[in-house]
């Protein structure tokens, strides 16, 4: 693997993330963005939408996603759309085997194991070539989202010309940075690793507790 090609921004709380999306879309021209699932996307958009942010032009994917309706709780798909489906900003479905365009910045978060958008340590997982998106099954299905995933592959989510990694907690930070110096021996078992460590474009992670 390559040396590291990482920063640490500071600050690194939501209103950091914030800023760091909203420079993107007043950004000129079009711009393609991937968010991450979860509930700090929600977070950021209460943010910006105290700011006067005119979202047209810019395409709006997801990393990932549920197979669940998008009127299910845990669609990540409904809830972003919810916020965002009258802000004049288009969007983009996660579809198995589509090609993927690339981005202009790609916003992952990552999980306790080390996960990244639905790319797991241990996963079931139909492969693709080229940057697309793939059908994954996370092992064992954890119980708070037992749910088949679609995600961008690794070939797509480094298409971009930034990656943020938007994190919270300290356990998080120490397995971040255990992964960055590359001494652990199970370092490579976390899909983050490929991230922060192989071939990509620069990624900014955003750490706060």
């Amino acid at each position: 693997m390559t040396e590291p090609r990482v920063r640490w921004a500071d600050p690194g709380d939501a209103a950091a993330v914030a800023a760091r999306i909203e420079a993107e879309v007043r950004r000129e021209g079009p711009k393609r963005i991937a968010f991450t699932g979860g509930s700090t996307p929600l977070k950021v958009l209460a943010l910006l939408a105290e700011r006067e942010l005119d979202w047209t032009g810019t395409t709006i994917a997801l990393t990932d996603d549920r197979r669940v309706p998008d009127d299910h709780p845990a669609s990540n798909f409904g809830r972003i759309f919810a916020a965002l489906g009258t802000s004049g900003a288009q969007f983009e479905r996660l579809e198995e085997g589509a090609p993927v365009a690339r981005f202009d910045l790609v916003w992952l978060g990552m999980g306790e194991d080390g996960h990244v958008a639905s790319l797991f340590p241990t996963m079931q997982a139909l492969v693709r070539p080229g940057a697309t998106v793939i059908a994954t099954t996370p092992v064992p299905l954890p119980p708070e989202a037992p749910f088949d995933r679609l995600t961008l592959n690794e070939a797509a989510l480094k298409a971009t010309r930034e990656i943020i990694l938007v994190v919270t907690g300290a356990s998080k930070r120490a397995l971040i940075e255990r992964a960055i110096a590359g001494s652990d021996a199970v370092a490579g078992a976390w899909p983050v690793s490929v991230f922060l460590r192989g071939a990509g474009p620069q990624v900014t992670i955003y750490w706060s507790e």
